[in-house]
């Protein structure tokens, strides 16, 4: 009996589905008949075969096959567009982070923003906290403060700014020259 209920089962697929979009095609105007057709005819077919070939398994072979029609009908209604065509990117301005990216140039980035920045802005604290006037428990809480806000910019500069080069420059400078001014001041 399943070889007769497959097909039919397709068939009340294909037709349920055919009348719900027929109802759907026209937008403009509700056909209720057509909705309420196309789902009757959909679930005469599970209860047919319900029927036949008993509850559980005819509603599950149900299931199975009627939206095989339903897609048929789907299928038969697909339209093909074509793709868009791609925008030229010539015309528009470059995006400011454009640059190649490999995994060096992250790690060694991340290399210079982590411990290089660190120490740039350790230097310049540093640098505050002898040359400054004031006590010297003002200098040195300011000096502490200074450190995460100075971090936070130099890693910021270090990760936006494109060239490794400059960003070890002027790290390296600024911490050589924020230590060199603080043992300077040491030493006298």
């Amino acid at each position: 009996m399943a070889w007769i209920a497959a097909p039919a089962l397709v068939i009340a697929g294909a037709g349920g589905g055919w009348l719900l979009r027929m109802s759907w095609r026209d937008r403009q105007r509700e056909r209720p008949a057509l909705v309420a057709a196309g789902w009757a005819l959909l679930v005469a077919g599970a209860a047919g075969a319900g029927l036949v070939l008993g509850v559980m398994p005819g509603i599950a072979t149900a299931l199975a096959l009627a939206p095989l029609g339903v897609l048929a009908v789907v299928a038969q209604g697909a339209t093909w567009r074509e793709a868009r065509k791609a925008r030229d990117r010539s015309a528009l301005a470059p995006e400011p982070l454009e640059g190649t990216s490999r995994a060096w140039r992250g790690w060694a980035k991340g290399l210079l923003a982590g411990p290089l920045g660190m120490t740039a802005a350790m230097g310049i604290a540093f640098c505050y906290a002898v040359w400054m006037p004031g006590a010297v428990q003002t200098r040195l809480l300011i000096a502490a403060l200074l450190v995460p806000l100075l971090w936070g910019l130099a890693m910021t500069w270090t990760l936006a700014d494109q060239r490794l080069l400059r960003s070890t420059a002027v790290l390296a400078g600024t911490s050589m020259l924020g230590f060199g001014l603080a043992f300077l001041k040491g030493m006298s």
